[in-house]
């Protein structure tokens, strides 16, 4: 997949002028940094042979619930951290359903992907809530020319890769999707390990919703309507199999900026949005069809 990367920015360099420009470079990595950041998690998910519909609606509600409670004088730390608690407790909540109550992940989280996006409509009245904090818009600027959202991407990425290459609960989470009974016969505890993992997602969620409210300085019901489709295909674009056991984050990494590069050189090139849709359907088409190959190889 890196040299897929790489043959596709040699392309859109090709193609377009402007796109190897510094800023248009750092353009890319604030344009991923929502679906890069939630990647992470829903990495760790599919690991599992699992699967997080629901990170769209968790962003939305999240971002609501913290610009709410910054508009009625919570200091911005505490509205942050309150959404980072909020964030894992749908995660949470999620992993009780999948793990716990043993539903299908599709099931279950289509489930509570609807649930909150309409208490997100419900919260709001359906009015988006705008003019917050300085400090807290500070998060969607930059620091120079490195925009702080693609920053905090990169601390996720960096977290993320450490413990599931590093550490035993990483260990447990690739034992899991490659076979849940044998884990659970060599005292793996696959119910907690499996519940955690839809913690983590809800934690991403949360650190997005903290990054797409503060750029748009302004939070609203329908935010990330649709982004789950993105983020899977960057997950399912950086190798990680789908039925669960094989992958990594730095495969993610590669798929989210392969769908940031795609995105971004195609609206240099005045593509319409339509074939946008259509060329990520492609693709995504064409990354499922690799790993079927890899692994009947």
């Amino acid at each position: 997949m890196s040299i897929a990367l790489i043959i596709l920015v040699v392309a859109m360099a090709a193609f377009a002028p402007n796109f190897t420009t510094l800023n248009n470079i750092f353009n890319v990595l604030l344009q991923i940094a929502q679906v890069g950041t939630i990647a992470v998690g829903m990495t760790y998910v599919i690991l599992t042979a699992g699967i997080d519909l629901s990170v769209g609606s968790i962003v939305a509600f999240d971002g609501l619930a913290m610009a709410m409670m910054m508009k009625t004088g919570v200091p911005v730390v505490l509205a942050i951290l309150a959404g980072l608690v909020i964030g894992g407790a749908i995660g949470g909540l999620n992993g009780f359903l999948v793990a716990k109550l043993n539903l299908q992940p599709f099931v279950a989280t289509l489930g509570t992907m609807t649930m909150f996006r309409g208490l997100a409509y419900t919260i709001s009245g359906g009015q988006p809530v705008y003019t917050l904090p300085a400090a807290f818009d500070y998060l969607g600027g930059s620091i120079g020319v490195i925009p702080i959202p693609a920053i905090l991407m990169v601390i996720v990425f960096i977290i993320g890769a450490y413990t599931l290459k590093y550490t035993k609960f990483g260990r447990h989470i690739y034992a899991i999707g490659g076979n849940a009974e044998a884990s659970k016969l060599s005292g793996i505890k696959v119910k907690r390990n499996t519940a955690m993992v839809y913690i983590i997602s809800g934690l991403c969620c949360a650190i997005a919703a903290v990054i797409l409210t503060a750029r748009l300085d302004s939070a609203v019901p329908t935010a990330a309507d649709g982004i789950e489709l993105d983020v899977i295909a960057a997950v399912a674009i950086g190798g990680t199999d789908m039925q669960g056991g094989k992958g990594a984050i730095f495969g993610t990494i590669i798929g989210a900026l392969i769908m940031g590069v795609i995105a971004n050189g195609l609206n240099l090139l005045d593509v319409a949005q339509g074939p946008q849709r259509f060329v990520k359907g492609v693709i995504i088409i064409l990354a499922v069809v690799l790993q079927v190959i890899r692994n009947r190889k």
